[in-house]
């Protein structure tokens, strides 16, 4: 599935919810359903500077793809994190860096999160795109 497929997903998911309480209580089911990352990625490397929690995020190069795994010790950084996961892991690096962020704004996350929570948003959005960039830079 391509990015923007996966995106429209996400925004028409979230639109089923009436409330931003509803919405939060779905990022944090989502972040309970995040695949965890291995421990030995758990280090200083992987962790996202910027955010208010403590984010780990490894990416890997699978053939021509990035496949992503991340944790963090906050629930609702979890489902941030996990709703990115969901939409760039297993895609091409060039697509990743290609993939326009509205989806962000449609579903109304950044406005409904605290200035600092944004800010590591903001932090996990670059992170995975430096990925993306370290590996099609190899190619």
């Amino acid at each position: 599935m391509k990015i923007k497929e996966i995106q429209e997903e996400i925004v028409a998911e979230f639109s089923m919810f009436d409330d931003w309480m509803e919405r939060y209580e779905y990022i944090i089911e989502l972040g309970k359903n995040l695949p965890l990352i291995k421990e030995e990625f758990k280090t200083e490397n992987n962790l996202i500077k910027g955010c208010q929690s403590k984010v780990w995020l490894q990416g890997e190069q699978a053939e021509d793809k990035v496949a992503f795994t991340a944790d963090s010790d906050a629930i609702l950084t979890k489902g941030i994190i996990a709703i990115l996961i969901r939409t760039f892991s297993n895609q091409s690096p060039a697509d990743i860096l290609d993939a326009n962020m509205d989806f962000i704004d449609e579903i109304g996350l950044k406005e409904h999160l605290s200035p600092t929570r944004a800010n590591g948003l903001v932090s996990m959005i670059k992170n995975i795109k430096m990925y993306a960039l370290a590996f099609n830079s190899k190619n």
